[in-house]
């Protein structure tokens, strides 16, 4: 008898302490976004979009409870788009947090961390980059796209072209780095697939200026659509400029970073008429079924760039993924973060992507073609959402 009392007293204490215990343990558990984000640099207008998206999301969800209770706790670090800077900044934030989630600010990091991840197993990360090498689950089990990757989205625009115009001419112009490189192998080899003649691939140097060799051989190549990729401004207004000179006809299109309103405005009389993908809505688009669109306009009444829609929704999924595991009944560790994102099917983002999204491997292969309007100052659609399969 004197036995069961004492396991009976002891089986009081334990609960005793555990309703002790509960609050304290709750209270160090918030749910960790570590980011690498180039708030300074040649990227700064990105990075600043980026950390106020992921903020906006954020303080949503915590003004909302946080999930399961849990509050969300950004923590993020300046890089000034350098890899060395951003490995630094890696290092201080998992050093200093049990960190779940992680932005990354480049391919480059992107490449370099990876074995980091993999070696410590506790981080699902997203970023900046849309590489195509990065969207391979084997290579990459703990990263992902959130867009299509490079590769996906000159796949959208080619579809754009081909139900356009079957049979089009389509030259590609790209910076010589690994960002511009990325997709023309295999954009040439879908362009053949679809019945598209690529008949020109000018390569130039990154944010160049001088580009007179290059508008010839353009010139020469006679393109019925010119699709720049790996650059952000320069060289792309220089070059729609002396091929209008020159009597060129061409329609010029563009890729994700090279396709934010303000960045277009910036091309002055070039932006008329231009085109590209975009994998999200832009700020200013009103529509019924948009109302996350709504409440970012209400918390940020001025115009927040593509960028800002990028880390808006990659803290969106980052919370979801959580979300899913935590529901599950599991840790939130890299495996199951990740298994968790790819759970997501016909997802509703409020708007931020006008379609249910659904995450395929390591990216979100969905997009829409938009069209500079001169006279409105804005990118407006001109095509549906366009899904790859």
């Amino acid at each position: 008898m004197k036995q069961k009392s004492i396991v009976k007293w002891l089986g009081s204490l334990a609960a005793a302490a555990s309703l002790f215990a509960a609050p304290v343990a709750q209270a160090e558990e918030d749910i960790v976004i570590g980011g690498s984000i180039p708030m300074t640099g040649v990227f700064a207008f990105a990075g600043i979009g980026i950390h106020a998206g992921i903020t906006d999301y954020v303080k949503m969800v915590n003004d909302a409870g946080g999930i399961k209770g849990r509050k969300i706790k950004y923590v993020p670090e300046d890089t000034a788009y350098k890899v060395d800077a951003s490995v630094a900044a890696f290092k201080k934030i998992t050093g200093q947090n049990k960190v779940n989630l992680y932005y990354g600010d480049s391919t480059a990091f992107a490449k370099t961390i990876n074995p980091e991840l993999e070696r410590m197993g506790n981080i699902m990360m997203a970023g900046a980059s849309f590489a195509t090498e990065i969207n391979d689950p084997k290579k990459y089990p703990n990263q992902f796209l959130v867009g299509p990757d490079y590769t996906e989205m000159i796949g959208i625009l080619m579809r754009h072209i081909a139900k356009e115009k079957p049979g089009a001419k389509v030259a590609f112009v790209y910076s010589d780095t690994e960002f511009g490189r990325d997709p023309i192998d295999e954009g040439e080899a879908l362009a053949k697939k679809l019945g598209l003649n690529v008949t020109g691939k000018i390569m130039t140097p990154p944010g160049s200026v001088d580009v007179s060799t290059e508008i010839v051989k353009l010139r020469r190549a006679a393109p019925d659509y010119t699709i720049f990729h790996g650059y952000i401004l320069a060289p792309i207004p220089e070059f729609i400029s002396q091929a209008r000179k020159m009597g060129m006809t061409s329609q010029f299109m563009g890729t994700f970073w090279s396709m934010d309103n303000s960045m277009v405005m910036k091309m002055g009389e070039a932006a008329e008429g231009f085109m590209g993908v975009m994998p999200f809505r832009y700020y200013y688009e009103s529509d019924a079924k948009a109302p996350m669109l709504e409440k970012i306009r209400k918390m940020r009444p001025e115009y927040q760039s593509n960028a800002y829609m990028q880390g808006f929704l990659t803290a969106m999924l980052f919370t979801e993924a959580a979300k899913r595991t935590l529901d599950a009944g599991k840790t939130l560790d890299a495996k199951n973060l990740k298994a968790s994102l790819n759970t997501i099917k016909n997802f509703d983002t409020g708007g931020v992507v006008g379609v249910p999204i659904t995450i395929r491997g390591n990216s979100i292969p969905v997009g829409r073609i938009y069209r500079f309007d001169a006279k409105q100052q804005k990118m407006l659609p001109a095509s549906d959402w366009i899904h790859l399969d």
